[in-house]
């Protein structure tokens, strides 16, 4: 019998788990932004469904074959418009016995009166790699309108940790949430569009669940990604990130947003090998991961755009100016029909044309929308008009919020002192910049990745332009003639910068003094040791000297079985040993 003593009750939104002293099963606070951010895609999710739903019965209700006038009788409906993996409900007539008399009344045939019921289930969620199952819990419990979720380990530690929590967690979780011993892959390829939800939160890398999971999402329903391998995707190392996600990163500013791009490009990727695509609804760069929202549809016809929502990025060694050459293009025939074709390039010169320096060569990346604005904004007044339920409501508002305003249509983003460095000179204030920048005809806004960050659609050579004109008035010194600064002052704008204050200069959020980047709530809010892993004082810089101190005091107080052991061995060859007197 194990003694309660040993564990800690930890409740998260309306959900309580036990946790075992030792770290047996993985558990990590900082991830209730992940948590919280879910649960209200999830909401919103159910929501859209149910209304698309309604609409798709609506449609065929408009459309159903009328009764013909010269025999009276009504057509068949078409049932081959019904997917046979979408999760509705068919409740087809009762056959007619032989027995019984085959005149049917005139009320019987009328379409509003039929007893072919399309009934919408609830959407079946899968969380392949539960641990604790404190996620599977969360949703079971907060979120309206959900069916069975199904919470997987193959550990057997945390299958039996995470249905003890389901017992602790009284009869909605019992009733709804089962846990299994099984490896994701497996159960995933098993069963095939079974799932609306399927929700990844790896140790690391998702690329070796990737496949799997595209396969277990029904038509229509959503995958929920995380990636944790930062140092991996953001250009640390280059060739483990192809071997993992087929592409190149590169080490730049934006690196975090082309980390969540290169996760997007993989998840199609794999999508395209079973004739699906995918169509992002929500991408989020926070604290130490990337997470993305991505919804999956089967259309052979429609993944044959791909190649136009893929890119490579050249980026300048000198002055880290960048440039997009897209994988395909479209061309139309003489009968409007469309063609799919390569790409032109390249789309820059051997030499970088600003500082005369040479181009490293990344990806291919995803290049279209990452977000859907309209569920970007059904979200966050979903979690604006719920924000007693969500803990982490401050942090996961204001990433909302500043998503809401980014440029939808501009991959990756520059950043003001970046540029600044390169040209060795002071920096104008962002204000600034963006008005310059607004008033030289062209858009501007902020990303979530980085406060410093700016999203716009000109081009590199009016940004050096602007650069320029600002150095004019604020000069800086004189540096060595090779260098990408001297190379980039040496020529004279053709565009003359305006720094006149803009309108648009500040986004609704700021002239509102909204909080868009908060810090973080404590100390050591970051990413903890794998489960099960021996706690020792080289964790101090990720859990905190406290927490350290109190691990090796319980492991102290208790010797381990396999010392423990070895000790009691040792003890019994010297007593064989010793001769007897």
């Amino acid at each position: 019998m194990e003694d309660l003593n040993d564990y800690t009750i930890i409740k998260e939104g309306e959900a309580e788990i036990l946790m075992h002293a030792k770290n047996e099963v993985f558990y990590n606070k900082t991830q209730v932004n992940n948590r919280d951010i879910s649960i209200a895609v999830m909401r919103t999710f159910i929501s859209k469904r149910n209304q698309e739903h309604e609409a798709m019965l609506s449609k065929r209700t408009t459309s159903a074959p009328k009764v013909s006038e010269k025999d009276g009788e009504e057509e068949a409906p078409d049932e081959s418009v019904v997917n046979e993996n979408s999760n509705c409900e068919i409740e087809r007539p009762a056959e007619i016995s032989q027995d019984e008399p085959c005149c049917i009344s005139e009320e019987a045939v009328k379409p509003t009166e039929r007893n072919v019921l399309r009934q919408l289930k609830p959407p079946r969620v899968l969380e392949a790699l539960s641990a604790s199952g404190l996620r599977a819990l969360r949703y079971a419990r907060e979120v309206e309108g959900i069916g069975q979720v199904v919470a997987l380990d193959n550990d057997k530690a945390s299958v039996e940790a995470c249905r003890r929590n389901i017992k602790f967690n009284g009869s909605v979780a019992c009733s709804k949430v089962e846990s299994h011993l099984a490896d994701a892959r497996v159960y995933m390829l098993t069963h095939p569009k079974e799932f609306d939800v399927v929700d990844l939160d790896p140790y690391g890398s998702p690329s070796v669940f990737l496949d799997s999971a595209i396969q277990s999402v029904a038509d229509g329903g959503m995958l929920m990604c995380t990636a944790t391998d930062m140092a991996v995707l953001c250009g640390g190392n280059g060739e483990v990130c192809y071997s993992k996600y087929g592409s190149y990163p590169l080490r730049g500013k934006y690196c975090h947003e082309m980390a969540l791009r290169i996760l997007l490009a993989c998840i199609e990727s794999h999508a395209n090998r079973y004739k699906r695509y995918i169509e992002p609804v929500l991408s989020v760069q926070m604290d130490f991961y990337v997470r993305v929202f991505v919804r999956i549809y089967t259309s052979a016809s429609a993944m044959k755009s791909t190649p136009l929502k893929l890119s490579y990025v050249y980026q300048c060694i000198g002055c880290d100016s960048f440039h997009l050459q897209p994988v395909g293009r479209t061309a139309s025939n003489k009968n409007n029909s469309v063609r799919y074709l390569p790409g032109f390039g390249p789309v820059v010169p051997q030499l970088c044309s600003d500082c005369g320096k040479k181009f490293n060569m990344g990806g291919p990346l995803w290049s279209g929308r990452i977000h859907d604005q309209e569920w970007v904004n059904s979200i966050l007044g979903e979690v604006k008009s719920m924000k007693d339920r969500y803990p982490a409501y401050d942090r996961i508002s204001a990433v909302l919020t500043t998503i809401s305003e980014e440029l939808p249509d501009v991959p990756l983003f520059l950043s003001l002192h970046n540029l600044c460095s390169t040209l060795k000179c002071t920096s104008p204030s962002a204000v600034m910049f963006r008005s310059a920048v607004i008033n030289a005809g062209y858009r501007v806004s902020g990303t979530h990745v980085n406060p410093l960050g700016l999203k716009t659609d000109a081009p590199m050579d009016v940004i050096w332009d602007i650069m320029r004109c600002w150095v004019k008035n604020h000069p800086v010194k004189a540096q060595l003639p090779d260098q990408p600064g001297s190379v980039i002052l040496a020529k004279e704008p053709t565009l003359q910068a305006n720094f006149a204050r803009a309108v648009a200069s500040l986004s609704k959020a700021q002239a509102k003094k909204v909080a868009r980047f908060l810090p973080n709530p404590e100390k050591h809010w970051g990413p903890k040791p794998r489960a099960g892993r021996q706690i020792t004082s080289k964790h101090i810089s990720l859990l905190g000297a406290e927490a350290v101190n109190g691990h090796l005091s319980l492991e102290d107080g208790e010797e381990p079985d396999a010392k423990r052991q070895k000790t009691e061995d040792t003890t019994q060859k010297t007593e064989d040993a010793t001769p007897s007197s």
